[in-house]
């Protein structure tokens, strides 16, 4: 299921004990039924309502904030959303409820010490799109730096990198100013570009998230949030 797009592993799992999976017709509430990879699977009519009333909320996290659990002194970003923090601009007819918090986690993350676009999601699909293992979705990132950028270390920085025993992906990085590069990641892995620049001796004093896929942060101020309109993915 998780694999056709029908909904995340977890959401599955409930589905399937709520008798709510159609499988060739029939009803299957038993984990780990063994179908046919040809077999017809659906989600009964209740559970499609469940999933359209999920909401994903697009955020403009600030410093000082952790993506998901609070660490310490810092707050989870989840905090923001708030009727309070809403951006004045946001033309999606939505109105906040409480009932959007419940399940509302982070699909990807952000450090404390860097800002912009963060997704906060319901939905299992949208989180498995943008950070499942399979996932392709461009994100794109301003960086600030300390230090000379010459060609060579470009090079290194978009391609032949190793994290943690594992290479990374190829990336799209490119010099826009003297102390500023713009990175296209295709991969999330922790502290990745902050970890990359300490590679060829560079050091990050400025990370800002400005796109997902694409979805832009463009004017959504700071510390702000909207929904992601109906009929807008990624």
């Amino acid at each position: 299921m998780a694999a056709r797009g029908l909904c995340s592993r977890r959401e599955a799992d409930e589905y399937i004990q709520q008798g709510q999976v159609i499988v060739d017709g029939q009803i299957v509430d038993t984990l780990g039924t063994k179908v046919n990879p040809d077999s017809s699977i659906s989600l009964a009519p209740v559970a499609r309502r469940a999933q359209r009333e999920r909401v994903t909320v697009l955020m403009n996290k600030p410093i000082g904030y952790v993506s998901g659990t609070p660490e310490g002194k810092y707050p989870a970003a989840a905090t923001l959303f708030t009727p309070r923090t809403r951006d004045p601009a946001d033309r999606c007819a939505l109105r906040f409820s409480r009932h959007h918090l419940h399940g509302l986690a982070p699909a990807g993350r952000l450090d404390i010490d860097s800002q912009g676009l963060l997704v906060l999601t319901q939905d299992g699909r949208i989180a498995r799109h943008l950070i499942g293992p399979e996932s392709r979705i461009e994100k794109e990132y301003l960086v600030r730096v300390e230090g000379a950028v010459d060609e060579q270390m470009l090079q290194r920085l978009r391609h032949g990198l190793v994290l943690d025993g594992k290479p990374l992906r190829p990336a799209r990085v490119d010099r826009l100013n003297a102390d500023q590069l713009r990175f296209v990641l295709t991969e999330g892995r922790k502290r990745q570009i902050r970890r990359m620049c300490e590679f060829i001796e560079l050091r990050v004093s400025g990370l800002k998230r400005v796109r997902i896929g694409r979805v832009l942060l463009g004017n959504l101020p700071e510390g702000k949030w909207r929904y992601l309109p109906p009929g807008l993915d990624f």
